[in-house]
């Protein structure tokens, strides 16, 4: 069995970048809300805007989320529909129980 180790690595950054609880948060909420702004997820997480900027960065660079300009607005939106799942998978159980 010959491993892609590419394929791989790809994944474990994908996953590297979700690894924390902020990011989680805003991945999970852009996914509920269909994306929202940076003022908005400021308010739902209780954290100053720079904070967010810097995790929104990080979810950018990988790839998971994608930001359209409205005049002064960023909306964010969560563009990588193996995130979508992965955030389906791993929060399953709320919703269960």
């Amino acid at each position: 069995m010959e491993i892609d180790k590419q394929a791989f690595a790809e994944r474990a950054e994908l996953l590297k970048a979700l690894a924390h609880p902020v990011r989680l948060c805003i991945v999970r909420g852009l996914i509920e809300k269909d994306g929202c702004n940076v003022s908005h997820m400021q308010t739902c997480l209780d954290a100053p805007q720079s904070t967010i900027s810097q995790h929104l960065q990080k979810l950018r660079a990988a790839g998971i989320i994608a930001g359209t300009r409205s005049g002064l607005e960023i909306n964010y939106r969560v563009c990588d529909t193996r995130v979508v799942e992965l955030m389906r998978i791993l929060f399953s159980q709320e919703k269960e129980g």
